[in-house]
């Protein structure tokens, strides 16, 4: 969309209310939930499988094995994120969407197919790993593709809005991933579920593709890329152009998402941990807590996102870093040995509402920082580096820092994260009303 259509866009969006389009919001943001939906799951059902693919006479190092297949997807994000983002620049958003989405719910499908070491021996592992690569690279790619998705087909001063659906779909997928594995665990024995049970909810993400791919089937390429499309075909090796020619951006870029993925994996993935194995707290006090949050963080990503759209993401962003950093210590200081619910709903709800002020705004900040030609290569390759090197190593400093038995560090680190993000935010241009380059 050029500046004159953004113009009238945001001037008829000031004079009346602005309607949503709310089926193309949905299929631009239902790639994500399924990515996240297939991504989550096997999280969740990996210690049912592990045996599956690997040795039984060895569960640990069958449990170890499969985790490693995890970590190893984790890494391929950045190759996806720069391949497919380098895709979308030049073949358009929407077929780089329609491939992720294929991507992923092959791959998921695939594992929820796949033979079992006892009938294949070490090729089983292999598939898996094969599987898993792919789910690594198709969600890379997912992030870039439809975060400019949505920032481009937004009017100006409704991008926060438009942005704030692709969290809102994260955040529901992660939240139906956890409460599918809750009932299956309900309705079949553990047996049951090491058997087959585990196979269920991957096939699942595999068909649920075929709705994803009917509805961004049907959306229409962005005005933006369009536009622009020549010059990324013209553009000679783009991502070292972006840092050639776009250095503060990639820096701005490193340096928010260091803590927005710091801030996703304490209270989404370590806090549980930490809070049953470590501090004693009963699992379903921290389950009960971490739905209660989640389902926090769904419902404030579009107020969050509105909020931007009219006082600005920078200050936003500021609260947000600041609060991280004076408040991620004493939060977990508030998980001790038998810490009860409410205890805990102050943490995650605190977290994850704190993280909503960020991810609300996600695509949109994001988006702000590139030039369309350079928007999905940009994103994709530097957004999923920084991921990779801090939410990869994540796991591995908690693990370290817990056997060493200091792993109160771990949130010394990331408030160290919060101080980062906050300098680099501070760095940042308001960008909330201005158009797209």
């Amino acid at each position: 969309m050029n500046d004159s259509r953004q113009d009238t866009a945001a001037t008829t969006a000031g004079s009346a209310p602005h309607k949503l389009p709310v089926r193309t919001l949905v299929a631009a943001s239902i790639g994500n939930a399924i990515e996240w939906y297939d991504w989550t799951v096997y999280a969740t059902f990996l210690i049912y499988f592990a045996t599956q693919f690997f040795p039984a006479d060895n569960p640990e190092l069958a449990l170890v094995n499969t985790t490693a297949t995890y970590a190893v997807a984790f890494f391929f994000r950045p190759v996806g994120g720069w391949v497919l983002g380098r895709f979308a620049d030049v073949r358009g958003r929407k077929a780089a969407m329609i491939l992720t989405i294929l991507l992923m719910a092959g791959g998921s499908l695939a594992i929820g197919l796949l033979p079992t070491y006892e009938q294949v021996g070490w090729l089983a592992p292999i598939l898996l790993l094969l599987a898993r690569i792919s789910q690594g690279m198709s969600l890379g790619g997912e992030v870039s593709n439809a975060s400019a998705y949505l920032a481009e087909i937004a009017p100006r001063g409704h991008r926060g809005r438009y942005s704030s659906f692709f969290y809102i779909s994260t955040g529901s997928a992660l939240l139906v991933a956890s409460l599918l594995g809750v009932f299956l665990s309900s309705v079949l024995t553990d047996g049951q579920l090491r058997d087959y049970g585990w196979r269920i909810p991957f096939i699942i993400g595999g068909l649920l593709a075929v709705v994803g791919v009917y509805l961004r089937r049907t959306i229409s390429e962005t005005e933006q890329f369009e536009q622009n499309k020549n010059k990324a075909v013209r553009t000679k090796r783009p991502l070292l152009t972006t840092i050639t020619k776009h250095p503060k951006a990639v820096g701005q870029l490193v340096g928010i998402t260091l803590l927005n993925t710091l801030n996703y994996y304490v209270f989404f993935s370590a806090l549980t941990p930490y809070a049953v194995k470590t501090q004693g707290a009963d699992d379903n006090d921290v389950f009960i807590a971490l739905s209660v949050g989640t389902a926090l963080f769904i419902a404030l990503q579009y107020p969050c996102g509105k909020l931007s759209d009219r006082f600005g993401r920078k200050p936003q962003l500021l609260f947000w870093s600041a609060a991280l950093a004076c408040l991620v210590i004493p939060l977990s200081m508030l998980i001790t040995p038998g810490a009860g619910l409410l205890r805990l709903l102050v943490v995650f709800c605190t977290g994850l509402g704190l993280y909503a002020l960020m991810s609300s705004i996600a695509p949109a900040i994001m988006s702000e920082l590139f030039p369309t030609e350079l928007r999905g290569v940009g994103i994709g390759a530097w957004y999923n580096i920084t991921v990779a090197t801090f939410g990869g190593t994540a796991p591995l400093v908690i693990t370290s820092l817990s056997n060493a038995g200091r792993p109160d560090l771990f949130f010394v680190y990331v408030t160290a994260g919060a101080v980062v993000a906050f300098l680099t935010i501070f760095s940042l241009r308001e960008t909330a009303h201005e158009a797209l380059r």
